[in-house]
Order: structure tokens, then C-alpha cells, then sequence
């Protein structure tokens, strides 16, 4: 039976480099001349630290912008809502997550079965299995969760005949 795995990873190189990427572009940039700012990394939560709260504000638009370039969706980061303000400098920090938990897990698995697509569901930990008997069908549910606005990002890995 074909089946295919729905998974939410991020691609820690590809963050790494939008990290990079961006922290070159800060130093280019004219209105961070003079103003220590930063974008550290420690494994997936990044932290971004300006002199002010506006600054902050535009390193993370900048740091999102490097992060669609390299192909990384930013829809399943946890942000803070507001910056702290610690001593001399602002800090926000934005945490991927890895995998998908239990509740949208769920969530995923009952909009298949309302659709009524003719394909079975498992969660198998931080994942989802999804088999049927035809492969029009996977690709039906894979078009499906693409259109459905999830907050997640999710890609399908592992589809076999």
C-alpha cells in the first residue's frame, strides 16, 4: 500500500546559514552603524539583541527575510510578545519547534477524515502516517494540508509505493 510521512523539521543548516546571512547584512547595514546588535544561535531558539526596541523589531523582519530565502517557514515560531529590556539592551527570542505535537496532531487527522478522503491516519509519535490504496489519493490529502492554513510548518516525507 502507498503511504507517505506528514513531519515538521527544521533544516538546522539552512537556519545556521540564515543566522549568518543576516549577521552580514547588520554589519552593512547604515542604521545599525555604531549599535551593537546581535543574532546568536543555541540550537533552535535564536536570540535577537539591539539597543532598542525598534531595533530588535528590525533585525527580526530582517532575520525572517533571510529565513524564506533559505527556504525555512517561519509559521511554527514561538516568539516573545514583547522584547525584554535587560541593562543596556533590548533581546527577543524565537524558538522552532521540531515535530508535531499531540492537539495538531489531531487536528490534522480529524480535517482528513471530514474531507472523507478515502486514506488512513496513524499518529506515530511526532508524526503522521498516512496510507491508502491509491496514490491519486495521497496526493489528494497532500494538496488538502497544503490549502488548510495550519500554524504549522509541514513537509511529507518518506512516499513509497
Amino acid at each position: 500500500m502507498p503511504s507517505f510521512d506528514i513531519v515538521s523539521e527544521v533544516n538546522e543548516t539552512e537556519l545556521c546559514n540564515a543566522v549568518s546571512n543576516a549577521l552580514r547584512e547588520v554589519g552593512t547595514r547604515f542604521d545599525f552603524r555604531g549599535v551593537e546588535a546581535s543574532i546568536e544561535r543555541k540550537d533552535l531558539t535564536i536570540t535577537l539583541r539591539s539597543e532598542s526596541d525598534f531595533q530588535v523589531r528590525q533585525l527580526e523582519d530582517l532575520f525572517r527575510n533571510h529565513c524564506t530565502k533559505r527556504g525555512i517557514d517561519a509559521a511554527g515560531v514561538e516568539m516573545e510578545d514583547a522584547p525584554v529590556h535587560s541593562g543596556k539592551f533590548y533581546s527577543l527570542n524565537l524558538t522552532f519547534k521540531q515535530g508535531i505535537d499531540q492537539p495538531a496532531a489531531k487536528e490534522i487527522v480529524k480535517l482528513i477524515k471530514d474531507n472523507k478522503l478515502k486514506v488512513q491516519a496513524a499518529i506515530q509519535g511526532d508524526k503522521i502516517r498516512i496510507t491508502g490504496k491509491k496514490r491519486d489519493d495521497l496526493q489528494e490529502t497532500i494538496a488538502l494540508l497544503k490549502k488548510a492554513e495550519l500554524k504549522l510548518p509541514l513537509q511529507f516525507d518518506n512516499f513509497r509505493d
